[in-house]
């Protein structure tokens, strides 16, 4: 079963959003929609585009990836940053393969995070699985947020 966590306050000022979820067909399309009205209301606009397809990067790994297609996924309004994280069972880590083939139909999904993110990376979970982040820089005024 799919569990939402509505966006909520961390500390004294950084709303959040976490999403449990197994990964279908149409999940990357729900989760660009979540993600474009959270940055709107959130006053980040700007790093839409680039945290929409980061996520739908990763949450497409997670359907062809994952044997059970679970995940979680979250995002953070940092002061500086959006901050997406997508945490699944799997232990193998991604790793930036820059020689593909231009024939290749797989294999380009951490090379786009790479390119379009500021910054990006791994950490293993102590379940065993993995949690692939990245960071989208977006200059925050702390007296416009919500």
């Amino acid at each position: 079963m799919n569990e939402h966590f509505p966006p909520f306050l961390v500390g004294p000022l950084f709303p959040t959003y976490c999403l449990i979820l197994t990964v279908g067909d149409h999940s990357p399309r729900h989760i660009r929609r979540i993600t474009r009205t959270l940055l709107k209301e959130w006053g980040t606009e700007e790093v839409t585009d680039a945290v929409e397809s980061a996520l739908t990067e990763l949450v497409t790994n997670v359907h062809r990836h994952v044997p059970d297609r679970r995940c979680q996924i979250l995002l953070l309004r940092q002061p500086n940053a959006i901050r997406a994280e997508v945490t699944d069972p799997i232990p193998q880590l991604p790793t930036l393969t820059p020689d593909i083939s231009p024939d290749s139909e797989s294999g380009r999904g951490i090379l786009i995070l790479d390119t379009i993110t500021d910054k990006w990376g791994t950490t293993p979970t102590p379940q065993g699985g993995k949690t692939i982040w990245f960071e989208c820089a977006t200059p925050m005024d702390l007296d416009d947020m919500p």
